[in-house]
Protein backbone atom coordinates (compact mmCIF):
# COMPACT_ATOMS: atom_id res chain seq x y z
CA UNK A 1 0.00 0.00 0.00
CA UNK A 2 3.13 2.30 0.77
CA UNK A 3 4.22 1.95 -2.65
CA UNK A 4 1.24 2.23 -4.04
CA UNK A 5 0.42 5.59 -2.07
CA UNK A 6 3.90 6.80 -3.24
CA UNK A 7 3.84 6.58 -6.83
CA UNK A 8 0.19 7.70 -7.33
CA UNK A 9 1.22 10.86 -5.49
CA UNK A 10 4.50 11.17 -7.73
CA UNK A 11 1.98 10.36 -10.70
CA UNK A 12 -0.31 13.17 -9.83
CA UNK A 13 2.40 15.94 -8.95
CA UNK A 14 4.44 14.87 -12.43
CA UNK A 15 1.05 15.25 -14.01
CA UNK A 16 0.37 18.73 -12.63
CA UNK A 17 3.92 20.42 -12.83
CA UNK A 18 4.53 19.36 -16.17
CA UNK A 19 1.08 20.77 -17.68
CA UNK A 20 1.70 23.91 -15.32
CA UNK A 21 5.36 24.14 -16.59
CA UNK A 22 3.99 23.63 -20.31
CA UNK A 23 1.48 25.95 -20.56
CA UNK A 24 4.25 28.78 -18.71
CA UNK A 25 6.62 27.60 -21.35
CA UNK A 26 4.37 28.30 -24.37
CA UNK A 27 3.32 31.96 -23.15
CA UNK A 28 6.43 33.54 -21.65
CA UNK A 29 4.86 36.91 -21.56
CA UNK A 30 1.81 35.83 -20.24
CA UNK A 31 3.43 34.25 -17.43
CA UNK A 32 5.68 37.70 -17.22
CA UNK A 33 2.82 39.90 -16.82
CA UNK A 34 1.61 37.90 -14.22
CA UNK A 35 4.61 38.03 -11.95
CA UNK A 36 4.22 42.35 -12.75
CA UNK A 37 0.95 41.66 -11.20
CA UNK A 38 2.53 39.58 -7.81
CA UNK A 39 4.86 42.37 -7.88
CA UNK A 40 2.20 45.09 -7.47
CA UNK A 41 0.07 43.57 -4.98
CA UNK A 42 3.00 43.20 -2.71
CA UNK A 43 4.17 47.00 -3.12
CA UNK A 44 7.52 45.71 -5.23
CA UNK A 45 5.64 47.21 -8.99
CA UNK A 46 9.44 49.06 -9.53
CA UNK A 47 11.61 46.17 -8.00
CA UNK A 48 12.34 44.42 -11.14
CA UNK A 49 13.11 45.38 -14.69
CA UNK A 50 11.20 43.96 -17.72
CA UNK A 51 13.81 41.69 -18.37
CA UNK A 52 14.24 40.18 -15.10
CA UNK A 53 10.62 39.45 -14.85
CA UNK A 54 11.25 37.97 -18.33
CA UNK A 55 13.50 35.85 -17.08
CA UNK A 56 12.06 34.49 -14.26
CA UNK A 57 8.94 33.69 -16.33
CA UNK A 58 11.02 31.63 -18.74
CA UNK A 59 12.63 30.27 -15.54
CA UNK A 60 9.93 29.61 -13.96
CA UNK A 61 8.58 27.64 -16.49
CA UNK A 62 11.32 25.49 -16.89
CA UNK A 63 11.92 24.59 -13.34
CA UNK A 64 8.00 23.35 -12.96
CA UNK A 65 8.37 21.47 -16.31
CA UNK A 66 11.68 19.91 -15.42
CA UNK A 67 10.35 18.32 -11.67
CA UNK A 68 7.61 17.27 -13.41
CA UNK A 69 9.56 15.44 -15.57
CA UNK A 70 12.20 13.91 -12.84
CA UNK A 71 9.24 13.21 -10.99
CA UNK A 72 7.89 10.84 -13.82
CA UNK A 73 10.55 9.36 -14.51
CA UNK A 74 11.99 9.05 -10.60
CA UNK A 75 15.30 10.89 -11.74
CA UNK A 76 17.67 12.23 -8.60
CA UNK A 77 14.63 10.79 -6.31
CA UNK A 78 15.61 12.54 -2.99
CA UNK A 79 16.69 15.69 -3.98
CA UNK A 80 14.05 16.29 -6.51
CA UNK A 81 11.31 14.89 -3.94
CA UNK A 82 12.34 17.85 -1.51
CA UNK A 83 12.76 20.70 -3.99
CA UNK A 84 9.35 19.80 -4.62
CA UNK A 85 8.11 20.18 -0.88
CA UNK A 86 10.39 23.37 -0.88
CA UNK A 87 8.34 24.88 -3.96
CA UNK A 88 4.81 23.72 -2.05
CA UNK A 89 6.10 24.90 0.88
CA UNK A 90 6.39 28.49 -0.05
CA UNK A 91 3.33 28.54 -2.93
CA UNK A 92 0.71 26.94 -0.44
CA UNK A 93 0.72 29.89 2.29
CA UNK A 94 0.77 32.53 -0.61
CA UNK A 95 -2.32 31.13 -2.41
CA UNK A 96 -3.58 31.53 1.20
CA UNK A 97 -3.11 35.10 1.14
CA UNK A 98 -4.24 35.37 -2.44
CA UNK A 99 -7.33 33.50 -1.18
CA UNK A 100 -8.23 35.85 1.78
CA UNK A 101 -6.88 39.23 0.60
CA UNK A 102 -7.84 38.63 -2.91
CA UNK A 103 -5.40 40.90 -4.56
CA UNK A 104 -5.42 39.17 -7.59
CA UNK A 105 -8.34 37.80 -9.16
CA UNK A 106 -6.41 34.48 -10.74
CA UNK A 107 -3.11 33.04 -9.40
CA UNK A 108 -1.93 32.25 -13.34
CA UNK A 109 -0.59 28.63 -12.24
CA UNK A 110 -2.15 27.29 -15.22
CA UNK A 111 -2.19 30.26 -17.76
CA UNK A 112 -4.90 30.91 -19.50
CA UNK A 113 -5.75 27.20 -19.97
CA UNK A 114 -7.64 26.47 -16.97
CA UNK A 115 -8.47 29.21 -15.15
CA UNK A 116 -8.99 28.49 -10.94
CA UNK A 117 -10.63 30.71 -8.22
CA UNK A 118 -8.15 32.00 -5.68
CA UNK A 119 -9.63 29.34 -2.81
CA UNK A 120 -9.52 26.37 -6.12
CA UNK A 121 -5.99 27.46 -6.42
CA UNK A 122 -5.07 26.92 -2.57
CA UNK A 123 -7.22 23.72 -1.96
CA UNK A 124 -5.25 22.29 -5.29
CA UNK A 125 -1.66 23.17 -3.18
CA UNK A 126 -2.50 21.64 0.01
CA UNK A 127 -3.17 18.27 -1.89
CA UNK A 128 0.05 18.66 -3.84
CA UNK A 129 1.89 19.26 -0.54
CA UNK A 130 0.53 16.49 0.81
CA UNK A 131 1.78 14.49 -2.00
CA UNK A 132 4.78 16.11 -1.69
CA UNK A 133 5.46 15.53 1.42
CA UNK A 134 4.40 11.84 0.71
CA UNK A 135 7.19 11.30 -1.86
CA UNK A 136 9.91 13.12 0.23
CA UNK A 137 9.04 10.60 3.17
CA UNK A 138 9.75 7.28 0.77
CA UNK A 139 11.31 8.62 -2.52
CA UNK A 140 13.11 5.14 -2.87
CA UNK A 141 9.78 3.39 -3.29
CA UNK A 142 9.23 5.49 -6.72
CA UNK A 143 10.73 2.87 -8.99
CA UNK A 144 12.37 4.02 -12.17
CA UNK A 145 11.74 4.38 -15.95
CA UNK A 146 15.55 4.89 -16.82
CA UNK A 147 18.45 3.86 -15.32
CA UNK A 148 20.75 5.91 -13.12
CA UNK A 149 23.68 5.86 -15.71
CA UNK A 150 21.27 7.16 -18.30
CA UNK A 151 19.75 10.01 -16.30
CA UNK A 152 21.72 12.66 -17.66
CA UNK A 153 20.19 11.77 -21.12
CA UNK A 154 16.71 13.13 -19.65
CA UNK A 155 18.11 15.53 -17.58
CA UNK A 156 19.59 17.37 -20.90
CA UNK A 157 17.32 17.04 -23.29
CA UNK A 158 14.15 18.03 -20.98
CA UNK A 159 16.02 21.18 -19.95
CA UNK A 160 16.65 21.94 -23.75
CA UNK A 161 13.84 21.40 -24.98
CA UNK A 162 11.28 23.50 -22.87
CA UNK A 163 14.06 26.24 -23.08
CA UNK A 164 13.57 26.00 -26.90
CA UNK A 165 9.88 25.59 -26.47
CA UNK A 166 10.02 29.40 -24.47
CA UNK A 167 12.59 30.70 -27.08
CA UNK A 168 10.55 29.91 -30.02
CA UNK A 169 7.16 31.13 -28.42
CA UNK A 170 8.74 34.37 -27.35
CA UNK A 171 10.01 35.24 -30.93
CA UNK A 172 7.17 34.05 -32.69
CA UNK A 173 3.61 33.60 -30.92
CA UNK A 174 2.44 31.17 -28.29
CA UNK A 175 1.93 27.19 -29.90
CA UNK A 176 -1.19 26.82 -28.40
CA UNK A 177 -3.58 29.91 -27.92
CA UNK A 178 -5.98 29.39 -25.02
CA UNK A 179 -6.95 32.98 -25.08
CA UNK A 180 -10.31 34.76 -26.25
CA UNK A 181 -8.63 36.45 -29.35
CA UNK A 182 -7.04 32.99 -31.33
CA UNK A 183 -7.09 32.56 -34.91
CA UNK A 184 -10.86 31.71 -35.74
CA UNK A 185 -12.64 33.99 -33.07
CA UNK A 186 -15.82 35.61 -33.86
CA UNK A 187 -15.41 38.84 -32.52
CA UNK A 188 -18.16 40.75 -33.63
CA UNK A 189 -20.36 38.04 -31.89
CA UNK A 190 -18.18 38.01 -28.96
CA UNK A 191 -18.88 41.89 -28.83
CA UNK A 192 -22.76 41.26 -29.59
CA UNK A 193 -23.13 39.11 -26.88
CA UNK A 194 -21.42 41.65 -24.41
CA UNK A 195 -23.67 44.53 -25.55
CA UNK A 196 -26.85 42.50 -25.49
CA UNK A 197 -25.87 42.05 -21.63
CA UNK A 198 -24.95 38.48 -21.60
CA UNK A 199 -21.40 37.33 -20.16
CA UNK A 200 -18.35 38.06 -22.83
CA UNK A 201 -14.76 37.97 -22.22
CA UNK A 202 -14.70 41.07 -24.48
CA UNK A 203 -16.14 43.63 -22.07
CA UNK A 204 -13.01 45.85 -21.94
CA UNK A 205 -12.33 45.75 -26.10
CA UNK A 206 -13.22 48.73 -27.33
CA UNK A 207 -11.78 51.26 -30.47
CA UNK A 208 -12.32 54.80 -29.71
CA UNK A 209 -10.55 57.57 -32.22
CA UNK A 210 -7.80 59.24 -30.78
CA UNK A 211 -8.71 63.11 -32.20
CA UNK A 212 -12.07 62.85 -31.05
CA UNK A 213 -13.00 59.88 -28.69
CA UNK A 214 -15.66 58.30 -31.17
CA UNK A 215 -16.12 54.49 -30.54
CA UNK A 216 -15.62 52.45 -33.93
CA UNK A 217 -15.93 49.10 -32.59
CA UNK A 218 -18.88 47.78 -33.98
CA UNK A 219 -17.63 49.37 -37.81
CA UNK A 220 -14.65 47.63 -37.42
CA UNK A 221 -15.79 44.64 -36.75
CA UNK A 222 -18.74 45.08 -39.02
CA UNK A 223 -16.62 45.39 -41.82
CA UNK A 224 -16.78 42.65 -44.68
CA UNK A 225 -13.58 43.11 -46.04
CA UNK A 226 -10.37 42.50 -44.83
CA UNK A 227 -8.92 45.06 -41.85
CA UNK A 228 -5.42 44.80 -40.84
CA UNK A 229 -5.27 45.55 -37.16
CA UNK A 230 -1.34 46.55 -35.87
CA UNK A 231 -1.23 45.97 -31.84
CA UNK A 232 0.83 47.99 -29.75
CA UNK A 233 0.29 48.43 -25.83
CA UNK A 234 2.97 50.78 -25.55
CA UNK A 235 4.35 52.39 -28.34
CA UNK A 236 7.36 53.55 -26.16
CA UNK A 237 8.08 49.70 -25.63
CA UNK A 238 7.80 48.48 -29.49
CA UNK A 239 10.08 47.13 -31.58
CA UNK A 240 10.84 49.14 -34.34
CA UNK A 241 13.00 46.89 -36.30
CA UNK A 242 10.04 45.90 -38.96
CA UNK A 243 8.95 49.22 -40.07
CA UNK A 244 9.72 48.83 -43.56
CA UNK A 245 7.21 45.66 -43.91
CA UNK A 246 4.67 47.80 -42.06
CA UNK A 247 5.08 50.43 -43.84
CA UNK A 248 4.86 48.18 -46.88
CA UNK A 249 1.66 46.24 -45.64
CA UNK A 250 -0.32 49.47 -45.06
CA UNK A 251 0.63 50.73 -49.02
CA UNK A 252 -0.82 47.30 -49.86
CA UNK A 253 -4.01 48.05 -47.71
CA UNK A 254 -4.48 51.12 -48.92
CA UNK A 255 -4.03 50.38 -52.86
CA UNK A 256 -6.47 47.74 -52.28
CA UNK A 257 -8.95 49.22 -50.21
CA UNK A 258 -8.89 47.31 -46.76
CA UNK A 259 -8.55 49.48 -43.72
CA UNK A 260 -5.49 49.70 -41.78
CA UNK A 261 -5.44 50.94 -38.37
CA UNK A 262 -2.92 50.82 -35.25
CA UNK A 263 -4.60 49.76 -31.56
CA UNK A 264 -2.65 51.18 -28.60
CA UNK A 265 -2.86 52.52 -25.37
CA UNK A 266 -0.10 54.97 -25.40
CA UNK A 267 -0.81 59.07 -25.58
CA UNK A 268 -0.81 61.15 -28.59
CA UNK A 269 2.96 62.04 -27.82
CA UNK A 270 3.98 58.57 -28.04
CA UNK A 271 1.98 58.41 -31.23
CA UNK A 272 3.68 61.20 -32.67
CA UNK A 273 6.67 59.94 -32.11
CA UNK A 274 6.54 56.41 -33.70
CA UNK A 275 5.10 58.83 -36.74
CA UNK A 276 7.85 60.47 -36.83
CA UNK A 277 10.40 57.55 -36.40
CA UNK A 278 8.79 55.44 -38.42
CA UNK A 279 7.11 57.59 -41.61
CA UNK A 280 3.49 56.22 -40.34
CA UNK A 281 0.48 57.21 -42.03
CA UNK A 282 -1.88 55.06 -40.77
CA UNK A 283 -4.67 56.32 -38.42
CA UNK A 284 -3.78 55.45 -34.62
CA UNK A 285 -7.08 54.14 -32.11
CA UNK A 286 -7.09 53.44 -28.40
CA UNK A 287 -7.83 50.50 -26.68
CA UNK A 288 -7.10 49.01 -22.95
CA UNK A 289 -3.41 48.06 -22.50
CA UNK A 290 -4.13 44.67 -20.69
CA UNK A 291 -6.88 43.58 -23.46
CA UNK A 292 -4.49 44.92 -26.18
CA UNK A 293 -1.42 42.14 -24.65
CA UNK A 294 -3.87 39.53 -24.28
CA UNK A 295 -5.10 40.18 -28.01
CA UNK A 296 -1.36 39.18 -29.46
CA UNK A 297 1.26 38.55 -27.32
CA UNK A 298 3.92 40.76 -29.33
CA UNK A 299 4.94 44.33 -29.07
CA UNK A 300 4.18 44.92 -32.00
CA UNK A 301 1.90 42.27 -32.73
CA UNK A 302 -0.69 42.35 -36.17
CA UNK A 303 -4.49 41.05 -36.58
CA UNK A 304 -5.88 40.28 -40.00
CA UNK A 305 -9.76 40.38 -39.76
CA UNK A 306 -12.56 39.72 -42.29
CA UNK A 307 -16.37 40.07 -40.93
CA UNK A 308 -14.91 40.73 -37.48
CA UNK A 309 -13.39 36.95 -37.54
CA UNK A 310 -9.88 36.75 -37.04
CA UNK A 311 -8.36 35.28 -39.85
CA UNK A 312 -4.88 35.55 -39.21
CA UNK A 313 -2.29 37.17 -36.22
CA UNK A 314 1.76 37.38 -36.58
CA UNK A 315 4.29 39.12 -34.49
CA UNK A 316 6.41 41.32 -34.68
CA UNK A 317 9.37 38.86 -35.85
CA UNK A 318 7.08 36.79 -38.12
CA UNK A 319 5.45 40.02 -40.24
CA UNK A 320 3.99 38.66 -43.81
CA UNK A 321 5.76 39.73 -46.76
CA UNK A 322 3.94 40.50 -49.63
CA UNK A 323 6.26 40.14 -52.70
CA UNK A 324 6.30 43.24 -55.47
CA UNK A 325 4.71 40.55 -57.97
CA UNK A 326 1.78 39.81 -55.81
CA UNK A 327 0.85 43.40 -54.75
CA UNK A 328 -1.43 43.50 -57.72
CA UNK A 329 -3.58 40.74 -56.11
CA UNK A 330 -6.01 41.08 -53.60
CA UNK A 331 -5.87 39.26 -50.18
CA UNK A 332 -8.43 36.95 -51.07
CA UNK A 333 -6.11 34.99 -53.51
CA UNK A 334 -2.97 35.61 -51.39
CA UNK A 335 -2.04 32.81 -48.47
CA UNK A 336 -2.10 35.66 -46.01
CA UNK A 337 -5.59 36.35 -46.85
CA UNK A 338 -6.59 32.75 -45.51
CA UNK A 339 -7.40 31.71 -42.53
CA UNK A 340 -4.23 30.35 -40.75
CA UNK A 341 -3.74 26.95 -40.16
CA UNK A 342 -4.15 26.73 -35.97
CA UNK A 343 -4.81 22.87 -35.77
CA UNK A 344 -4.45 21.52 -32.26
CA UNK A 345 -4.22 18.04 -33.15
CA UNK A 346 -0.62 19.08 -35.63
CA UNK A 347 1.17 20.72 -32.87
CA UNK A 348 0.13 18.16 -30.48
CA UNK A 349 1.22 15.50 -33.05
CA UNK A 350 4.71 17.89 -32.93
CA UNK A 351 5.26 17.48 -29.63
CA UNK A 352 4.94 13.74 -29.48
CA UNK A 353 7.52 13.51 -32.15
CA UNK A 354 9.99 15.88 -31.13
CA UNK A 355 9.90 15.31 -27.07
CA UNK A 356 7.30 12.18 -26.23
CA UNK A 357 8.79 10.19 -28.73
CA UNK A 358 12.39 10.07 -28.45
CA UNK A 359 11.78 10.07 -24.44
CA UNK A 360 9.90 6.62 -25.28
CA UNK A 361 12.38 5.19 -26.95
CA UNK A 362 15.35 6.12 -24.35
CA UNK A 363 13.14 4.60 -21.93
CA UNK A 364 11.81 1.21 -24.12
CA UNK A 365 16.28 0.91 -25.10
CA UNK A 366 17.10 1.72 -21.43
CA UNK A 367 15.09 -1.05 -20.31
CA UNK A 368 15.69 -3.38 -22.92
CA UNK A 369 19.34 -3.27 -21.92
CA UNK A 370 18.53 -3.40 -17.98
CA UNK A 371 16.53 -7.25 -18.91
CA UNK A 372 19.52 -8.33 -21.25
CA UNK A 373 22.05 -7.68 -18.03
CA UNK A 374 20.12 -9.18 -15.84
CA UNK A 375 19.20 -12.11 -18.03
CA UNK A 376 23.16 -11.94 -18.47
CA UNK A 377 23.67 -12.05 -14.61
CA UNK A 378 21.31 -14.74 -14.29
CA UNK A 379 22.62 -16.90 -17.01
CA UNK A 380 26.43 -16.17 -14.84
CA UNK A 381 24.89 -17.26 -12.01
CA UNK A 382 22.84 -20.52 -13.08
CA UNK A 383 26.15 -21.56 -15.06
CA UNK A 384 28.92 -20.80 -11.72
CA UNK A 385 26.28 -22.91 -9.84
CA UNK A 386 26.14 -25.72 -12.47
CA UNK A 387 30.03 -25.51 -12.41
CA UNK A 388 30.22 -25.51 -8.85
CA UNK A 389 28.08 -28.87 -8.77
CA UNK A 390 30.12 -30.32 -11.61
CA UNK A 391 32.90 -30.10 -9.39
CA UNK A 392 31.12 -30.97 -6.18
CA UNK A 393 30.49 -34.26 -7.96
CA UNK A 394 33.67 -34.81 -9.24
CA UNK A 395 34.68 -34.66 -6.09
CA UNK A 396 32.06 -37.20 -4.64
Amino acid sequence: MKNVAVNLCRLLLSGVFIFSGFVKAIDPQGTQYKITDYLQALHLGGLLPPLATLGLSVGLAAIEFCLGIFMLFAIRRKLTTRIVVLMMAIMTPLTLWLAVANPISDCGCFGDAIVLTNWQTFAKNVVLLVAALVTAKWPKEMFRFVSESNQWIVINYTFLFVLGISSICLYYLPLFDFRPYHIGTDLRQGWQQMMEGEESPYADFFIERTDNGEDITEAVLSDSSYVFLLVASHLEEADDSRLDLLNELYEYAKEHGYLFLGLTASGEQAIERWRDMTGAEYDFCHTDDITLKTVVRSNPGLLLLKNGTIINKWSCNDLPEVEEELTAKPLEQLEIGTMGADSVPTKLLKLLTWFVLPLTILVVADRTWMWTKWVRRKRRKLLQNVGAERILHKSE
